[in-house]
């Protein structure tokens, strides 16, 4: 597809090409980090970054932080995304009950905090339904931002990634409004932005409860300078109903996120809207996407499906539909391990999950679709593997 292809129009009138967002998502006024020119492919064009400054693509974001080393959403795992080279850093965010935004990605915190061990929070534990199904633990929304800074953060997987509990309790849960100090002080220092993937969760569920998201991240974007189209910031949702809303607000860039096809948006299943992802990612239903949106971020099953014993199935059409419509694809997530990858790529006799698979080859399988970015937990090893590919 051309470069300049249109995507879908900014506030003031004007189109974003799907450069363009790549551009100012990925690196601001521009990373080069470890990335190379994108692989040629026939009838695709060559995507490496302009002189002016476009990142190369695939773009690496940093899931949760290098989250495959450290505690998730901590200072120390995005900290290490940037030592490791990754271009963008994904940044879940909840509420509190006295509506700041914290960096969790779920708002029960059992499993990724000491909470469950510190007996002056002993009488919050309680059983509520969020999107649906019933959840017992500890909830953000009951706890005050000073109150949920006393707890330290804990790997989420201790079982598959013993050595990450090293850092248990080490750094505490962060603010958003830390996180963007972090990054403005981090972006002078090194002399370019640090981009953030900022993902909206659970919007319905919490603006339900009083808690909307949308307006103090909507606040916080223009305090720090990340309201406008050409800002290193991308806001993602799984619910289309918060990105409009922040299409109101800002002009900072959209992403959409996909899961299982079968599966049904949370937003969607309130408004009775029948539709689930399927029919979310025809043609027909990109189209509408680009109208709010900019990028989609689709599990990666969404690009190569897998058969029933996990191996990798023919790949859909998705990639060139959407950059057909002039959306970007950003899919998620690439892990090292076993137990997250393909049962083409897993190395050993398959069984030992926490043994390090082939991430190589699965990098290799995905871009070789076409795919804009990738949400990783081990940047570095896509970020290697991308390089690999270019040459």
């Amino acid at each position: 597809m051309p470069a300049d292809r249109p995507a879908a129009p900014d506030h003031d009138g004007t189109s974003l090409t799907r450069r363009t967002v790549l551009g100012a998502t990925a690196a601001g006024a521009g990373a080069t980090v470890l990335l190379g020119a994108a692989v040629a492919r026939a009838g695709r064009q060559d995507r490496s970054g302009s002189a002016a400054g476009d990142p190369p693509v695939p773009t690496v974001i940093a899931h949760r932080g290098a989250s495959g080393y450290r505690p998730e959403h901590t200072l120390g795992a995005y900290q290490l995304a940037l030592d490791l080279g990754a271009d963008a850093i994904e940044v879940d965010l909840v509420p509190t009950r006295d509506h700041q935004l914290v960096c969790r990605h779920e708002n029960e915190i059992s499993g990724t905090t000491d909470v469950a061990g510190r007996p002056e929070f002993a009488d919050r534990e309680t059983t509520g339904t969020v999107d649906g199904e019933k959840v017992t633990g500890w909830f953000t929304e009951d706890f005050t931002a000073a109150e949920l800074g006393t707890l330290g953060a804990v790997e989420r997987l201790p079982r598959r990634r013993p050595h990450n509990t090293l850092y248990n309790g080490y750094w505490p849960v962060p603010t958003l409004r830390e996180v963007l100090d972090w990054a403005a002080d981090r972006g002078r220092r090194r002399g370019r932005p640090v981009p953030l993937y900022l993902e909206i969760k659970h919007p319905s569920h919490f603006r339900a409860l009083g808690l909307d998201i949308e307006e103090p991240l909507t606040r916080l974007l223009h305090e720090y300078g990340l309201h406008r189209a050409d800002a290193p910031a991308t806001i993602q949702s799984f619910e289309a109903d918060s990105l409009r809303r922040m299409a109101e607000r800002t002009d900072t860039r959209r992403t959409l996120l996909l899961a299982g096809a079968a599966t049904r948006p949370h937003d969607l299943r309130l408004a009775g809207d029948p539709r689930t992802v399927a029919e979310l990612v025809t043609p027909e239903g990109l189209a509408e996407i680009a109208g709010y949106a900019h990028l989609i971020g689709p599990t990666l099953d969404l690009v190569i499906p897998r058969h029933a014993d996990d191996t990798l199935a023919a790949p859909t059409t998705l990639v060139a539909d959407a950059h057909a419509r002039g959306l970007a694809v950003h899919g998620y997530t690439l892990r090292n391990e076993n137990a997250y990858l393909p049962a083409d790529f897993r190395t050993g006799d398959g069984g030992d999950g926490s043994r390090y698979g082939d991430v190589f080859g699965a990098v290799r399988a995905y871009l070789g679709q076409g795919i804009d970015g990738l949400h990783a937990d081990h940047p570095d090893t896509v970020l290697l593997a991308a390089a690999d590919a270019r040459r």
